[in-house]
């Protein structure tokens, strides 16, 4: 019987099978999406070693970044999709300064460099936001969506400015549609 996952054995298949696939794989964002699912799906797998478990997160990761277009909802979707994550391993296998993927800062950095507006820029927004024009609606559920993984994150960041803004931003969250 022929392992893999084309031929829906998913379970069996090694990290450089999905990997292979993955470098194969067109721009069809069906096939990706599914690529990128296997590797989260390994990627949370706690009964993987942490090592395994990382090298699954990072496939997911490149996969995500391949996906995506250039429109806001795709980056605000890859950034949140990417950001939680990173934020997933960081909490369960420990952040490592040493690799971006994996420390907090870099993460909550990717998460605010991800943000179009300042806190106080959307927090203005979102007074009487059901009243403002769909395009600006949108940007503040992207916004709340990006910021998101800041939730789980603050408690890794250690005290100082960036950990002030994820604070910032949560605090803004809170009124975001």
């Amino acid at each position: 019987m022929e392992s893999g996952v084309h031929s829906g054995g998913c379970g069996r298949s090694s990290l450089e099978e999905v990997r292979e696939w993955a470098d194969r794989a067109g721009a069809d964002g069906q096939e990706m999406e599914y690529i990128r699912e296997v590797a989260l799906s390994r990627a949370q797998n706690r009964r993987l070693a942490a090592g395994l478990r990382k090298q699954w997160a990072k496939l997911s990761l490149q996969v995500n970044a391949r996906m995506h277009g250039d429109g806001p909802w795709d980056q605000a979707r890859m950034t949140r999709q990417s950001c939680g994550l990173r934020t997933m391993i960081i909490e369960e296998l420990g952040p490592d300064p040493d690799d971006p993927d994996w420390d907090p800062a870099a993460v909550a950095s990717d998460i605010v460099s991800a943000i179009p507006l300042t806190s106080l820029q959307a927090h203005e927004l979102s007074v009487r936001w059901h009243e403002r024009p769909v395009e600006q609606i949108g940007l503040l559920r992207r916004i709340k969506n990006v910021t998101a993984p800041l939730e789980r994150l603050q408690h890794h960041l250690p005290p100082g400015p960036l950990h002030d803004l994820a604070l910032e931003w949560l605090a803004v969250r809170n009124h975001l549609p």
